[in-house]
């Protein structure tokens, strides 16, 4: 609360109406703190609303190396042929992650996504 103080001015023999200064309580600054704040609150969510649906048109460009399954081809032989130096174990992992297959039966003609890291 404020509270005003009364004194004589110099000479004139009225009372001079000078304000206290301002003080604020906690609740105070926390209220100024929270106006202060929620512009910048809303703006983060109006960009997080707004965000993906621009950023999903640049996703769209990108483009993956494939493999073809050929017939009597399996993952483990695709899994050889694309990463020789690695065990096939963990390339066939990563390759039913990627192309989210349940379990490592492919088909002949079946197109596979290669990860970034298998299409040098």
């Amino acid at each position: 609360m404020s509270s005003i103080s009364i004194s004589p001015l110099a000479g004139t023999g009225r009372p001079a109406l000078r304000p206290a200064p301002l003080r604020l309580t906690r609740r105070g600054r926390v209220v100024l703190g929270a106006l202060a704040a929620a512009p910048l609150v809303v703006g983060l969510v109006f960009t997080s609303v707004t965000g993906p649906a621009s950023a999903g048109s640049e996703a769209a460009s990108v483009s993956f190396a494939t493999v073809t399954v050929g017939p009597g081809e399996s993952l483990w032989s695709i899994a050889e042929r694309i990463a020789p130096n690695e065990d096939p174990r963990d390339v066939i992992g990563e390759l039913e992650r990627f192309n989210g297959l349940e379990d490592s039966a492919v088909l002949a003609g079946q197109t596979l996504s290669l990860p970034a890291r298998f299409s040098e």
